[in-house]
């Protein structure tokens, strides 16, 4: 497993969904300019999911910001679907770690509120929340307030949301970081049900190495100080087919190898 480590190889441009290049990133302060990215370059394809992995302040959400239009660069080339990136756009759907809805607004409605933007009719948009409601297991609770949900209901309907606007690509900044351990699990595998049935390339942001490995085909690692890419890595290792868990040598043997680039 170990020798599928390998360098960042190009694909033809007709693959690609998302193509970073030469990403940098300086942020100026009082204290003076300060570099958060430097010279990252990293292929994301249809329908696959990503993960980036690195310690806190290494700029993996920097990355991520920059991708969903949130920042600028400083150099560098982003592009989604050959367009460059020039702002935030409806066809990149973001779910933060922090939980992001609207308190004033019932469940149903957090999830329509894109379409609803986008001026869809009552009927079309409830066929929507619907599906997505039913796919991330909260029909019961379509009338229900923030206030009334746990924080790993909250983000189900943080991803129905962004899943009902259609978007070529999710962006997940360490999503469930704020999770406690049972609900974490719980919510991978949701994610992971989720994936496989909908199709949409997913970026996905963490620190937890785990998580990276059971949720992710492949994982860039990342090192801090300033943020660079330091390997690629295929860990579409197929860990749970009909719910039994195989593989567990791979797994670990990825694990600690993952853990030595980080700790160098």
């Amino acid at each position: 497993m170990l020798n599928a480590v390998k360098q960042v190889e190009p694909l033809l441009k007709s693959e690609l969904e998302i193509s970073i290049k030469g990403l940098s990133k300086v942020y100026q302060t009082k204290a003076g300019s300060f570099q958060a990215l430097e010279d990252v370059s990293m292929y994301v394809k249809n329908e696959e999911f990503v993960s980036i992995l690195g310690p806190s302040g290494c700029g993996k959400s920097t990355i991520l910001r920059i991708l969903a239009g949130l920042e600028d660069s400083t150099s560098g080339s982003v592009k989604v679907s050959d367009q460059e990136v020039v702002g935030p756009s409806v066809n990149r759907g973001m779910v933060f770690q922090s939980y992001t809805l609207f308190p004033w607004l019932n469940v149903r409605d957090n999830i329509e509120f894109g379409l609803k933007l986008k001026g869809m009719g009552s009927k079309e948009r409830k066929e929507i929340s619907d599906r997505y409601l039913e796919l991330v297991g909260l029909e019961r609770f379509a009338e229900s307030y923030g206030k009334e949900l746990s924080g790993g209901m909250k983000q189900r309907v943080a991803i129905a949301r962004s899943l009902a606007n259609n978007p070529e690509v999710l962006l997940m900044d360490e999503p469930f970081g704020a999770l406690d351990a049972q609900t974490k699990q719980s919510m991978q595998q949701l994610l992971l049900d989720i994936w496989k049935k909908e199709k949409t390339t997913i970026v996905f942001i963490t620190h937890d190495i785990d998580e990276a490995i059971f949720l992710s085909q492949r994982i860039y690692v990342m090192q801090a100080r300033p943020g660079k890419i330091i390997k690629e890595i295929d860990a579409d290792l197929h860990l749970f087919q009909d719910g039994d868990l195989v593989e567990v040598d791979q797994f670990m043997k990825l694990k600690k190898h993952i853990v030595s680039l980080l700790k160098h």
